[in-house]
C-alpha cells in the first residue's frame, strides 16, 4: 500500500512564484530519490472556516494563499529512505526548518 506525506502551507501571495520555483526543485529531487508522485495545489477559493479549515489550521493571514500538496511513496520504509536523501541534498538549500522563499 502507498504511503503519503501531506502538507498545508500558507504562502504570501507576493511570494507565490518563488514558492512554485522551489516546488519544482523539490519535485525533481523527491522523484529522483524514489517518490512516486508529487502534487502541488494552489487554493483559489479556500474560505477561513468557523471551526476548522485549511487556512485556520495554519493561521493564514489575509495576504497568504493556501498550498495543499502531497508526496506519494511506495511504502513508509521508502518514504524514510527518500526523506533521508532529500534532507541531505544541498541543491535544496538546506531549507528544512527555515523559510526557503
Amino acid at each position: 500500500m502507498a504511503y503519503i506525506d501531506g502538507f498545508v502551507i500558507p504562502v504570501p501571495r507576493d511570494k507565490l512564484e518563488a514558492y512554485k520555483d522551489l516546488a519544482r526543485r523539490c519535485n525533481k529531487a523527491w522523484r529522483e530519490y524514489g517518490a512516486l508522485d508529487c502534487v502541488e495545489c494552489v487554493g483559489d477559493d479556500v474560505p477561513y472556516g468557523e471551526l476548522t479549515s485549511f487556512p485556520r489550521s495554519v493561521q493564514a493571514r489575509q495576504d497568504e494563499v493556501i498550498i495543499f500538496s502531497w508526496v506519494v511513496y511506495e511504502s513508509r520504509q521508502s518514504r524514510d529512505e527518500v526523506m533521508k536523501k532529500v534532507l541531505a541534498d544541498d541543491r535544496l538549500g538546506k531549507m528544512h526548518g527555515k523559510s526557503a522563499f
